[in-house]
């Protein structure tokens, strides 16, 4: 495999990383439902003194400590709660209070400790300045093994070396895969810990020059406090060419990967990133890769467009759906249809989910594993290609029912064009609907519940049905129809308990057949010749056992050509007869 050369660092986060490119910068960060994140801008142009050697340091140490707080707040803000939310004068704050701890820390304490026992070691300002060196990396090297055992620090260092990995995966010329990007190390030439290290040499170095040209140079002029305030000063001063000479450092050694004089300056500091990586686990390697090559399409695109945290690829979130749900993934397209306001061939145009539109998905996959249907919770069916409102007022229309439509419209046409037709228990109303839209014959429908009646009457708004509340043809005179067609309630009493959590959910009025589920077959039979014409149709959706028992009923009142139909799975569905 051919080894590949990139400039993308990285900075591990709080559940994510960032990657860095020279003129783009991408975060991506897992959030507390499970998706990763992420947010990517374009850097501004290299300016002239990014150019200058050492200068180019300095300003690439300023911009590191900025964008390094200011990645991990952002990182934070996705992680927490929304009521932990940081504000920017408390991302000011957390910067200050970072800096001034490091100073304390890293320069003050060495420097306090060394004169403390100044009179142990003489007035050698080398011998100083040593000790304060030493003391500096001890306090470092301590620092990072006691932050390291902290859990969430551990788990921003297994960050760090997934960071690592995936780099060092893509540059040895593998695919970006999780299975490869964890065969790879964890330690990098070019990593901050190693910069660090560097740092504190150059410091030592640097400051015991400083510390002796000073005593040239003010040697006894001052005194105490006072002396060791200036001292301190002039050193905070040159701290950032400090880092930006360890800067030059660093750049030239990576330059030379294969140079023993660079493997022997790279050492140590590989050794401390043993401290500051840990191993990390496949999800982090996502996370990682993700931001790799958000980073990569945008150093080999100009217009590949930037991205703001706060959307999710709906990819992402339809796995979320199915995984939750655990039904069929049309299931969980309808979901994103209703949410997103599409059509379901748009689905594949849409690349993101907003969290506002996400945190409704999730409610309705709350309700959706609670055993609630699906139509009830969006509000809506579809039936014989209409959108039918349905609530748990109203049986959720079924696939088989559109059979028995589709055979009421064979049996209007067959009448003629002035034809009356009557749904009995019409429930949702999409039955008459179907009826209405399809066919030029006069519908009327009914129903016994108030409720169902006020879903009916939405659904059959614009069309010419008549509806009308009735216990069956208690409302209606005789000889007033030509075809009479019905869904009626036909469950057993007794089997209403071990139907499905979702059938639960739908009206027991709707349901309930009696104790032989053949209740309101036997009032609509023995009724309907009286209210059908002669030459009249009756057409009735029943139970897939129940055929023998209504084919005999029909015909013991008069019935003549009476059949049966079979649904799509093969049951009896359908019974038909002509007075």
């Amino acid at each position: 495999m051919d080894k590949k050369v990139t400039s993308i660092g990285g900075q591990a986060l709080m559940e994510g990383v960032m990657m860095r490119g020279p003129t783009s910068m991408a975060m991506a960060v897992r959030n507390k439902d499970g998706f990763i994140e992420v947010d990517s801008v374009r850097l501004k142009p290299i300016r002239w003194y990014n150019k200058v050697p050492v200068l180019r340091g300095v300003v690439s140490f300023v911009e590191s400590l900025y964008n390094g707080v200011n990645t991990i707040t952002k990182s934070a803000q996705v992680v927490g709660d929304e009521d932990e939310k940081i504000s920017n004068g408390g991302m000011i704050f957390a910067v200050c209070a970072g800096v001034l701890l490091a100073i304390g820390l890293f320069m003050l304490v060495p420097e306090l400790i060394a004169s403390l026992i100044d009179g142990l070691i003489g007035h050698s300002v080398l011998i100083k300045s040593l000790i304060a060196g030493a003391l500096r990396m001890i306090i470092f090297v301590a620092y990072l093994l006691i932050v390291s055992r902290m859990k969430d620090i551990r788990r921003t260092f297994m960050y760090h070396g997934a960071e690592h990995r995936t780099i060092n995966c893509y540059e040895s010329g593998m695919e970006l895969t999780v299975e490869n990007v964890q065969k790879c190390s964890t330690r990098h030439n070019r990593c901050g810990t190693t910069f660090l290290f560097i740092v504190m040499v150059v410091s030592i170095l640097l400051f015991a020059i400083v510390n002796w040209i000073l005593d040239l140079l003010i040697g006894d002029m001052l005194s105490g406090f006072v002396k060791k305030l200036v001292y301190f000063g002039i050193k905070l001063v040159i701290l950032p060419f400090t880092a930006g000479i360890s800067y030059e450092i660093l750049k030239g050694v990576a330059k030379l990967p294969n140079n023993i004089f660079a493997k022997i300056l790279r050492a140590p500091g590989l050794a401390l990133q043993g401290l500051t990586t840990k191993i990390p686990d496949d999800d982090m390697a996502e996370v990682a890769i993700k931001s790799f090559l958000t980073v990569l399409k945008m150093e080999e695109n100009s217009a590949e467009p930037t991205r703001a945290f706060g959307n999710l690829e709906l990819p992402d979130v339809r796995k979320y759906i199915i995984k939750r749900i655990g039904k069929e993934e049309v299931e969980a397209d309808w979901i994103l249809c209703d949410t997103l306001k599409c059509k379901r061939g748009d689905l594949p145009l849409i690349k993101y989910v907003s969290l506002a539109d996400f945190g409704k998905i999730k409610s309705i996959c709350d309700r959706r594993v609670s055993g609630e249907p699906l139509d009830y919770i969006l509000g809506k069916s579809y039936f014989y290609g209409l959108e039918i409102k349905v609530n748990d007022s109203v049986l959720i229309p079924r696939m088989e029912t559109e059979l028995l439509v589709s055979e009421a419209i064979s049996a209007i046409s067959d009448r003629y064009s002035s034809c009356v037709v009557l749904d009995l228990c019409t429930g949702s109303g999409c039955i008459a609907k179907a009826l209405a839209v399809n066919t030029s014959a006069t519908v009327v429908a009914s129903d016994i519940s108030d409720d169902a009646l006020k879903v009916a009457d939405e659904n059959l708004e614009g069309t010419s049905v008549t509806l009308i509340k009735s216990d069956l043809f208690d409302a209606f005179n005789p000889n007033s129809f030509d075809v009479i067609v019905s869904n009626p309630p036909y469950i057993r009493s007794g089997d209403i308990n071990s139907l499905s959590a979702e059938v639960k959910h739908e009206p027991r009025i709707a349901l309930d057949g009696g104790e032989s589920g053949l209740d309101f077959y036997k009032r609509i039979v023995c009724s309907a010749p009286i209210y059908l014409k002669k030459g009249g149709c009756l057409l009735l959706e029943i139970g897939y056992d129940q055929a023998e028992p209504i084919t005999r009923l029909m015909e013991t009142f008069g019935f003549s050509g009476v059949k049966t139909l079979k649904d799509y799975d093969g049951n009896d569905r359908i019974v038909i007869g002509k007075v």
